[in-house]
């Protein structure tokens, strides 16, 4: 990953590629409103008894600048996520698309990979509009954009007296995330990316 990347800095710097860490998120009514004790070191399991009221987002973070995009769907599945890609080419128009995701079966499902053939019909592989690389198999300490997800999870147990409602919860995570800049050490593991404003 960290080659490819390299290999293409000049494209990124000048902002002609933009590379993007993508990963979904998903908020449960009543799991993040809360705290538990337990030992140092050991996962704490939290029951959860409502599980009908959920959101998932999807979301990735830019490497050059740090903006993070989301975006809410009902589930992550394969037609939200071509409902994602699209609107990630609305945000960069006319620039070629770097996308860095796990690999989740609905990335690679039919129907995306039917939709990435359309975008990318007739170019050459150099030239594609949007290309999909993914991160190694069970490595979420990879994924840049899972640090954007605990640092919103945790600003909203902070504030979880504002949290009388799931509409509040998912307010607030939208407020911490979308549109923000974020800028911590993991971002950067790949190397550090800087674009020509």
């Amino acid at each position: 990953m960290t080659q490819w990347l390299e290999a293409h800095r000049n494209e990124i710097e000048e902002g002609e590629l933009v590379v993007l860490f993508q990963d979904e998120c998903h908020l449960l009514w009543g799991d993040i409103c809360g705290y538990v004790w337990g030992k140092k070191n050991e996962r704490v399991e939290v029951p959860i008894v409502n599980e009908k009221e959920r959101q998932t987002y999807l979301g990735s973070v830019n490497i050059a600048t740090g903006q993070c995009l989301i975006q809410a769907a009902p589930k992550g599945n394969g037609e939200h996520t071509i409902k994602y890609l699209k609107y990630l080419m609305s945000q960069y128009n006319d620039k070629r698309i770097a996308l860095i995701w796990d690999g989740a079966k609905y990335h690679s499902s039919a129907e995306v990979k039917d939709f990435l053939s359309v975008v990318n019909n007739g170019l050459e592989e150099s030239d594609w509009k949007i290309t999909c690389l993914i991160f190694a198999p069970n490595a979420p300490t990879q994924k840049p954009i899972e640090d954007i997800w605990l640092q919103a999870k945790q600003w909203i147990r902070k504030c979880y007296h504002m949290c009388k409602t799931f509409a509040a919860v998912k307010y607030l995570f939208k407020l911490v995330t979308h549109y923000q800049i974020f800028d911590f050490p993991k971002l950067h593991s790949y190397g550090k990316f800087s674009q020509i404003i």
